[in-house]
């Protein structure tokens, strides 16, 4: 167990012999916010008001288990000799590509069988995903992980954030650099932007292949400062996000580029009505 400064008890309250962790309190939040503002954009762009809720039914589970499953392939000599901890989440461990990759396939299945476009849902989704990202990066910080390299006070007093943070970054005698907070600070810029390229009109897909751009180079540069990356079968020098960053930036551009060329007429953000038709309660006149 770490030895900090003004440390906070990673146990947020306990069910009797249940311990509940911030981690997963703070998850779980970032769950739920992400899904309110989801399904307000997805009743206003004429979806039916259960379709979020049916579609996160699968998806948050399996999500969770691709981001534990992602984390543990590349940590697998930490977990080949204690297999019981391959299922304790609780204690941080969750690669966030892991569970983005499983959440896309989900939702690929998910839309192809209700029949709606895969594109027309991620493009909606786009800034409830970077909620989730942006709220859950705190479960980090509370267990103490994912942060980067060694820096001085002085230097995390220079950023001008609170003490309650620079006393938690406290960490084994030395404080370091807290890229939970420069990842989420990223990821709320990045919701903004998003919620005004609502107005642009782009080109279906677009938002969603700009989540994708946007996420990953803010990604690529912080897990650079990180000190527990996660690498490529081990390599050094290869870390695993950087390279899926990279690939996600180069996918986003050439389909950005490729449908524009390829497709005439393409559908767009606003093309669905604003708002579902209602049905009316008045009785038809009798002639």
């Amino acid at each position: 167990m770490f030895s900090v400064l003004g440390s906070i008890d990673p146990v947020a309250f306990s069910l009797g012999p249940i311990d509940v962790h911030w981690y997963g309190v703070i998850i779980a939040t970032g769950i739920v916010i992400a899904f309110l503002v989801g399904q307000r954009e997805m009743v206003k762009r004429g979806m039916h008001p259960e379709f979020l809720t049916d579609l996160l039914i699968w998806a948050v589970p399996l999500a969770i288990v691709g981001a534990r499953i992602y984390y543990v392939i590349f940590e697998w000599d930490n977990y080949k000799d204690n297999p019981g901890e391959i299922i304790a989440i609780w204690n941080g461990g969750l690669a966030i590509h892991g569970a983005l990759i499983m959440s896309v396939i989900v939702a690929y299945i998910f839309t192809k069988k209700r029949n709606t476009p895969f594109l027309k849902v991620a493009d909606i989704l786009a800034p409830s995903i970077l909620i989730g990202q942006a709220i859950g990066r705190w479960g980090n910080f509370i267990n103490q992980e994912a942060h980067g390299g060694e820096v001085s006070r002085v230097f995390l007093e220079n950023l001008f954030i609170p003490d309650w943070i620079i006393n938690h970054m406290y960490i084994d005698g030395a404080y370091y650099h807290p890229t939970f907070l420069y990842e989420s600070l990223w990821s709320f810029v990045g919701i903004i932007i998003l919620l005004l390229l609502r107005r642009v009109n782009l080109v279906r897909g677009e938002m969603f292949f700009f989540y994708m751009i946007w996420y990953s180079v803010g990604r690529y540069f912080i897990e650079g400062m990180r000190t527990d990356s996660l690498y490529v079968f081990g390599i050094e020098g290869l870390r695993t996000a950087q390279l899926v960053s990279i690939l996600a930036i180069i996918i986003a551009v050439v389909l950005i580029i490729y449908r524009r060329v390829t497709i005439k007429n393409p559908p767009r953000y606003l093309d669905e009505p604003a708002e579902p038709k209602k049905k009316s309660n008045k009785k038809p006149k009798k002639k």
